[in-house]
């Protein structure tokens, strides 16, 4: 069954973040932009949602689904983890060598799934060599980031592994496949841990510009370890390069990036700076401007930072902040307004810290900043609350349950 789902998020006042359910819904037939608008403009009318109150829809990559959107006078965005994805396949996944190493992992975890005397013995093997018995995760094609925990399993499980095959016929990675497979799992966590990061439920389409130039800026850094990966590295540096080459172009990321105070625009050149300053200013024109307190006590109090384990991408994000926190971000000749010339001359916060906690305690310092922030740091860079949904209406209908109505299904999920 194919289904279609609409979520809403939003901000509070008191600076919360809310999000809801509306629609999970049954869509058969052709899934043409046509089809598609009629199915997102019936659902917005059940709502009594008024399309010039849609901020952003977050959708899939698909062309169908994009040209919907345009159709629909919608503004919208892609998946970042869809396109993370797009991104890993392109450069390191279609490579032969690559496939031919995946496809044999596949075969190993394949066996000992589908064999519970195999994981007993591996499991004794494991035992003699002083591991605990553990598990090989299988992978989803459609899932990049399965085939990364599938080859970190193996990795792990290298020696049992090659143990079990002296003495059982199965499938076998050679040496030049092993330390493949070490390496493609060495360049991609970076783009795990990314995966990761924006898939949280705290994360906001504020993530996209900072996370890629991070991104960018590690796989341009030549390292002694690089041996035997370079060529990978530029490939998906180059996939990289093509997937997000409009980020700073679309608005919603730029105007979320300044608003978020743990980015502000420390994440754009000299060249695309006064861009990103005029399309700040210009929103707050265009919005209902509240009246400022000018006696209003500074805040000084944000949350108190989580401790973040010490990673390649977050030291790439302190080297970007350290290269530009000393220098003058801001230029009077830009012309935007002196809220904006305020906040943009004060530190970021701390990556750590909660962007939103920053906004509730200083809305009185920045009453038009605050609410441009309620609306284009709700917007989430990832479709992964849809995903979610669909796991959970895959467990509803199932083949003992095949004649719910679709109206059943929805109500139930």
């Amino acid at each position: 069954m194919s289904m279609l789902s609409l979520t809403a998020q939003w901000i509070t006042e008191n600076f919360e973040k809310r999000q809801v359910i509306l629609h999970s819904q049954e869509f058969p037939g052709s899934h043409t932009a046509e089809a598609l608008v009629a199915k997102y403009n019936d659902m917005l009318k059940a709502w009594n949602i008024q399309k010039e109150k849609v901020h952003v829809v977050l959708r899939d990559n698909a062309k169908n689904i994009a040209k919907a959107m345009r159709d629909c006078n919608l503004n919208s965005v892609p998946c970042m983890a869809h396109t993370l994805h797009l991104v890993v396949h392109e450069g390191v996944l279609s490579q032969r060598a690559v496939r031919d190493a995946v496809a044999i992992g596949r075969c190993i975890v394949g066996h000992f799934k589908h064999s519970p005397q195999a994981y007993s013995r591996l499991g004794d093997i494991q035992k003699q060599l002083g591991q605990s018995p553990k598990r090989l995760q299988q992978d989803i094609d459609t899932r990049w980031n399965s085939t990364f925990y599938m080859l970190t399993s193996l990795l792990e499980q290298k020696h049992a592994l090659m143990a079990y095959t002296a003495d059982y016929d199965i499938p076998n990675l050679n040496a030049t496949q092993w330390k493949l497979i070490e390496n493609m799992v060495s360049i991609l966590a970076p783009f795990e841990e990314l995966t990761k990061e924006i898939s949280s439920i705290k994360s906001s389409v504020a993530n996209v510009i900072p996370s890629i130039s991070a991104l960018k800026r590690l796989l341009e850094r030549i390292s002694d370890s690089d041996h035997g990966v370079k060529t990978s590295k530029q490939t998906l540096l180059e996939a990289v390069v093509k997937r997000f080459s409009d980020i700073h172009r679309e608005p919603v990321y730029v105007v979320a990036t300044i608003l978020d105070p743990r980015y502000k625009d420390r994440y754009f050149d000299d060249q695309t700076k006064p861009e990103a300053h005029r399309l700040l200013s210009e929103v707050l024109d265009v919005r209902v401007r509240r009246g400022h307190s000018s006696g209003e006590k500074m805040v000084e109090t944000v949350a108190t930072p989580k401790t973040l384990l010490s990673s390649s991408l977050q030291q790439m994000h302190e080297e970007i902040l350290r290269d530009t926190s000393g220098s003058d971000v801001y230029r009077e000749s830009d012309s935007v307004a002196p809220e904006i010339n305020l906040y943009l001359s004060e530190h970021v916060i701390p990556r750590s810290a909660e962007p939103l906690v920053f906004w509730e305690s200083n809305k009185g310092r920045f009453p038009a900043l605050a609410e441009a922030a309620r609306v284009y740091l709700s917007a989430p860079p990832t479709s992964v609350d849809s995903e979610r949904l669909f796991s959970t209406a895959a467990h509803v209908l199932d083949e003992k349950r095949n004649r719910l109505t679709s109206q059943n299904a929805e109500c139930l999920t």
